[in-house]
């Protein structure tokens, strides 16, 4: 009996963390495991690893060691970022911006300052998922404190203009925050370069351990404590540093770092494969964001007269992981908000397929998955009612 095949293209909900980056953690579990915030040289060590860490961190940015702030990981950094922004602003005015496509870490607490007195202006996007850059100059008020545009979107892959959407709140003197927690790792970011002034990450996303991100908070920016107690985190977040994942993350960002080009090559070339062929052999399927302007690991297909649920059911009956948006709401029936803002009707974005790609991936995995796909779609349509009426009025 054949062996069922795995293949797993859900990376953008997770990674599995590598060898070299567990193998890096687990002294720290057993025998480095001493707080960092105690005197004596054993805990002291723990401190200068922590150190060390930060900078390699920053590096990556452009960024000094000292605006490296850990955390939990991408919803606590977004959280705090505008929480804690709102809070140190709040003298000069209460109006945010951000868009209607980003993660639920940004739009839930966005929600929240809205019933704390706060107004928020979610922008829309165009067709691919980008940005409109005019909208967002005629969005800017004398009270605008906070601007929050993800780096790159989470379900449909398109990276935004944030270079020249830094420039602008840069030139009205707005703080400039990104949820980078895609895009990290992924592609080149240069906190400087882009004016970034806040800019969220998180571990698991890049082959590190789940439960460990971190904030980076340019120089200069009055934000207070987001979690009170101790001293940790030169005082703005309290609680005994998470050592084994701060370490963890550290080799996740080194490798992530010195792999990037080769590895994304190869990723945009079985991404690219991926999505000619579904769109060459699948009729009625649309690609959802950018073409070009794309995370490396993304595919985001629409399949016509389907729902995605049961072709995620089908795809894990063939060994293929994959998720019809975040993994976040994969317990809603209703279609992805990102899809909705793309210009999408109800009854398309339900029938969504997203499938993100990591360097175990092969390109022979690429045709299987291509195959396995084109027979499930074409399955469901022959059950589909809509699809039947369809058909028969043509």
């Amino acid at each position: 009996m054949e062996e069922k095949r795995f293949i797993y293209l859900d990376h953008a909900a997770t990674t599995a963390a590598r060898p070299e980056v567990v193998e890096a953690m687990l002294p720290y579990f057993t025998e480095q495991f001493g707080n960092p915030s105690s005197i004596y040289s054993f805990s002291q060590k723990n401190k200068a690893v922590i150190t060390k860490c930060r900078e390699t961190i920053a590096k990556s940015l452009g960024a000094k060691s000292n605006e490296i702030y850990f955390t939990a990981g991408g919803s606590e950094s977004d959280n705090w970022a505008l929480k804690a922004t709102a809070e140190a602003y709040a003298g000069k005015g209460k109006h945010i911006i951000t868009t209607k496509i980003e993660h639920h870490a940004i739009l839930h607490t966005a929600q929240y300052l809205e019933s704390r007195g706060f107004e928020v202006t979610y922008l829309d996007v165009d067709e691919n998922g980008i940005v409109k850059l005019d909208q967002l100059k005629q969005a800017i008020r004398p009270d605008t404190i906070l601007i929050s545009v993800m780096f790159a979107n989470n379900e449909i892959g398109t990276i935004e203009p944030i270079r020249e959407i830094g420039e602008i709140a840069k030139k009205h003197g707005i703080v400039f925050h990104t949820d980078a927690v895609q895009a990290y790792g992924q592609v080149p970011i240069n906190v400087d370069e882009y004016h970034i002034d806040l800019l969220s990450a998180s571990g698991h996303k890049l082959n590190g351990p789940k439960g460990i991100g971190f904030l980076y908070i340019r120089t200069g920016l009055k934000l207070r404590s987001f979690i009170h107690g101790g001293a940790q985190e030169r005082s703005r977040r309290a609680g005994t540093e998470n050592v084994t994942g701060i370490v963890g993350l550290a080799r996740a960002v080194e490798i992530a770092f010195d792999t990037m080009e080769e590895r994304t090559k190869k990723e945009c070339e079985m991404r690219d494969h991926l999505i000619d062929r579904l769109l060459a052999e699948v009729p009625f399927a649309r690609l959802n964001g950018d073409r070009t302007r794309r995370l490396p690991n993304n595919v985001n297909i629409s399949f016509q007269f389907i729902e995605g649920e049961s072709m995620l059911i089908m795809l894990d009956m063939a060994g293929i992981c994959a998720s019809s948006g975040s993994a976040c709401t994969s317990g809603s029936l209703d279609p992805s908000h990102v899809l909705l803002a793309i210009g999408l009707p109800h009854e398309i974005a339900h029938g969504s397929l997203r499938m993100t790609l990591g360097d175990e991936n092969t390109m022979e995995e690429m045709d299987f998955v291509a195959d396995r796909v084109g027979e499930i779609v074409t399955k469901l349509r022959a059950m589909s009612p809509l699809y039947e009426d369809y058909i028969k009025k043509k």
